[in-house]
């Protein structure tokens, strides 16, 4: 998400607006949407007070919110996929759901490599022939 603008512009561009400027001089002005400045005026009417919205929860909910007990079902489960472990855990989740949950804990669930011997043996080096 975009900074938002910063207060003084706000303040600046509102102040322009009361003191008799048009709507779209002013957005051309400071560069900004008629929408915008709209908006600005609007929460300045409505609350005294032109400052961005700060504080507020960004992105959606975690369908599954008790992390601890998660991490124990993970552990118990270790072998299904996300699907098998979606349908398992219930409650409406689903396997990207799981996948999140997984990242955002930082659990890894790669399989370990074992070493494997090469069965393949060097090639015999090249005759040398005049």
């Amino acid at each position: 998400m975009a900074a938002p603008y910063s207060e003084d512009m706000r303040s600046k561009a509102i102040a322009a607006v009361k003191r008799g400027e048009r709507k779209s001089d002013v957005s051309k002005m400071f560069g900004i949407s008629r929408n915008t400045l709209d908006l600005w005026l609007k929460r300045e009417a409505e609350t005294g007070d032109c400052r961005a919205i700060t504080n507020y929860q960004q992105g959606g909910r975690h369908k599954i919110t008790d992390w601890e007990r998660f991490r124990v079902f993970i552990k118990q489960q270790g072998g299904k996929t996300q699907a098998q472990l979606a349908a398992l855990w219930g409650e409406g989740v689903t396997q990207q759901n799981i996948s999140a949950a997984i990242q955002k804990l930082g659990i890894s669930r790669k399989k370990e490599h074992t070493a494997t011997k090469n069965a393949t043996k060097p090639s015999a080096k090249p005759s040398a022939s005049n």
